[in-house]
């Protein structure tokens, strides 16, 4: 599926261009990719923003920011949403007032994301082989399933998140399955 998006492999490569050690494109992107298929879309969804998510421990907090212009000269009409989960934990004490602990790599901040279906990330390897990262397996994304993760997010802010980004309008074919429940 990745392959045969054209448009999502011109955003790896140039995610792969900046040359980070341990990075992916996660969440919305790929999780509309797999629905958009699985519901038969003949047209891919329209997504609002490209997650990139990398880890860099010795990365100061304005490389985000670096990161960011550096790819949007490449692709200046996308909107480019950069984090490194080395430094999130910073984020959550400034932006919440939550002190969280800090993540130990990629797979672990991926392993937050509020949905086990959107817990998912595409990488393109320097070899043009495709690395799929998904720390709670792929089981929810490809049986349709909504399924709240705790590890972060709170139930309520899970539902605003399928509410807001009209989640079972877009993709009618998915169920919506026990807030606290963990992946099968």
């Amino acid at each position: 599926m990745v392959r045969s998006s054209s448009t999502l492999m011109a955003l790896l490569a140039a995610v792969r261009s900046l040359h980070l050690e341990s990075w992916c494109i996660g969440a919305g992107v790929v999780r509309g990719l797999v629905w958009d298929h699985l519901h038969g879309f003949s047209e891919p969804s329209h997504y609002d923003d490209v997650d990139v998510t990398y880890y860099d421990k010795s990365a100061n907090e304005k490389q985000d920011e670096e990161l960011t212009r550096r790819l949007l000269a490449i692709s200046p009409s996308v909107r480019w949403e950069v984090t490194n989960q080395a430094l999130i934990h910073k984020w959550f004490l400034k932006a919440h007032s939550q002190i969280v602990t800090p993540l130990r790599s990629l797979e672990d901040g991926i392993a937050t994301w509020p949905e086990y279906a959107t817990c998912v990330g595409v990488k393109l390897n320097a070899d043009d082989t495709i690395e799929v990262i998904a720390p709670h397996g792929l089981q929810d994304l490809f049986d349709l399933k909504l399924r709240h993760n705790a590890t972060r997010a709170s139930a309520d802010v899970f539902m605003q998140r399928v509410t807001s980004k009209r989640l079972i309008e877009r993709w009618p074919m998915l169920s919506l399955v026990n807030a606290f429940s963990g992946p099968d």
